[in-house]
């Protein structure tokens, strides 16, 4: 067994362990930290694919920022566990139900699964066909070169998505106190300071 098949097979219990844990653990913080194990196992397993971009991505995304903030958000948020399983008992039949007819469909896609002509797999996870660029450089060249202003468009509309959503669920509510910080500056020391001459022995 190669060193290669050995970290698939690794990868690949793994993945599958963090993703049973993830829904079979009874402690939320801990199905975030198995989950966070199924996505460092499958960013493994891409790695090894030759695809180590996604797998970047899946790290420096998921795990770091998606299961980072459900993480957070479990541990800081007053969730009643036990009302939330026992709506969910509620509804586990049909949960089962649509289950089998993903397996189904899972199982109907592999049947069929043929590769198509001329694609050969590379002997080495990092092997490029013909001598040419790694997928990351490839990618790099397409998005940062051909595509580079359809590239710049999208991530300014991001922005602008991201500006919207904040100016729509911004309000500023009167019972709030915020601070100032023009009339902090602008203010007179003579109208902010009182003197105040407490004898001794007598109380504000």
């Amino acid at each position: 067994m190669t060193p290669t098949v050995l970290a698939f097979y690794l990868f690949a219990i793994s993945c599958v362990a963090g993703g049973l844990f993830t829904v079979v653990s009874r402690n939320p913080v801990h199905s975030v930290l198995w989950l966070i194990l199924s996505f460092l196992s499958a960013a493994g397993l891409f790695v090894l694919l030759g695809a180590e971009f996604v797998a970047m991505l899946l790290i420096i995304v998921y795990v770091g920022a998606v299961a980072v903030l459900f993480l957070f958000v479990v541990m800081m948020l007053d969730v009643d566990f036990a009302e939330l399983k026992a709506e969910m008992a509620r509804y586990m039949p049909l949960a089962l139900l649509i289950g089998v007819v993903i397996l189904m469909q899972l199982a109907i896609a592999l049947g069929v699964w043929t590769t198509a002509e001329g694609v050969e797999i590379a002997a080495r996870p990092d092997a490029v066909a013909d001598g040419g660029r790694h997928n990351t450089d490839a990618l790099g060249l397409i998005l940062y070169d051909k595509y580079f202003l359809l590239f710049q468009l999208a991530g300014l509309i991001l922005l602008v998505a991201m500006i919207g959503a904040i100016v729509l669920t911004l309000r500023h509510r009167v019972d709030i106190k915020r601070q100032d910080i023009l009339q902090q500056m602008y203010r007179d020391p003579n109208e902010s300071l009182v003197m105040k001459d407490v004898k001794p022995g007598q109380g504000l």
